[in-house]
């Protein structure tokens, strides 16, 4: 049993190596990937050699850093034919951004990881937030709150062991972690400002699958200066619309609990529509 174990462990740390790369990071080489999962240089070549020898990565034959292999591009199509998750998620998000005038965006949870799924950037605005991520931390963004409230356990249990600094309003300790995520519970909805880049305020919601599990979210990122009070719960009314939207879509629904937060959060904004 304990062998068993050892062995999943070893699969586990060898596949989060996967999640340091990005569009922005589409090379690393065995320095900067040990220094950025945090252990030693002979266990972090071993993990390595595994994740070359099935064609998950591969070696740049000049630089000889390290890319994402041939085998995830296959995986990648066939996941998106089986289940086409990007499809269910473009209509929902095309309204938000018309609804916003910001950046609509949603991720899918993959394990511990965070993957930008789709992107949809409104006109109304000359400046606007770029997503350029590929890859979204669990605690600096308005998406992994979300998740972090509603997932499980596990998840607060990854998000504490990678508490990077971004910037100065990033949660970098346990505690400052728990009351962000605390806002989310809350609430109905994860909230970041400048928590992984400086200008920018994000709100997100969590999305659901068949599963009943957290499948990802869905968020708007605005530039800080422009959001306000009012913008805000317009913002959180089209979370909760492209949320239900695009869990229906990838077989789920949202738990009741959430629902009721969410009316609850929303019931101020409501009561001024019905009043104007």
């Amino acid at each position: 049993m304990q062998e068993n174990q050892l062995s999943m462990s070893v699969v586990v740390k060898a596949f989060e190596l996967l999640g340091f790369f990005s569009v922005d990071r589409p090379e690393l080489g065995l320095s900067e990937l040990r220094r950025l999962a945090g252990r030693d240089k002979a266990t972090t070549y071993r993990h390595l050699e595994a994740l070359e020898s099935v064609g998950l990565l591969e070696q740049n034959p000049v630089t000889k850093q390290y890319r994402i292999g041939p085998v995830v591009l296959g995986l990648a199509q066939i996941r998106e034919a089986t289940t086409p998750r990007r499809a269910g998620a473009l209509t929902a998000l095309a309204r938000l951004a018309e609804r916003t005038g910001e950046t609509a965006h949603v991720s899918l949870l993959s394990g511990a990881a965070l993957h930008t799924l789709a992107v949809q950037e409104s006109s109304r605005h000359a400046t606007r937030v770029i997503i350029n991520e590929s890859n979204l931390p669990l605690h600096a963004t308005s998406q992994g709150l979300a998740i972090l409230a509603f997932g499980g356990a596990d998840l607060m249990q990854a998000a504490r062991r990678r508490l990077i600094r971004f910037t100065e309003a990033t949660p970098t300790t346990d505690e400052a972690l728990d009351a962000a995520v605390s806002v989310a519970r809350q609430t109905g909805f994860g909230v970041s400002r400048n928590g992984f880049e400086d200008g920018v305020y994000g709100i997100g919601a969590p999305v659901f699958d068949h599963t009943g599990a957290v499948a990802g979210a869905v968020a708007v990122a605005s530039v800080s200066s422009r959001m306000t009070e009012d913008l805000g719960q317009e913002v959180r009314a089209g979370l909760v619309e492209a949320a239900r939207a695009i869990s229906s879509n990838w077989g789920g629904q949202i738990p009741a609990a959430l629902e009721t937060l969410w009316a609850r959060t929303l019931a101020p904004y409501s009561d001024q529509e019905r009043s104007a």
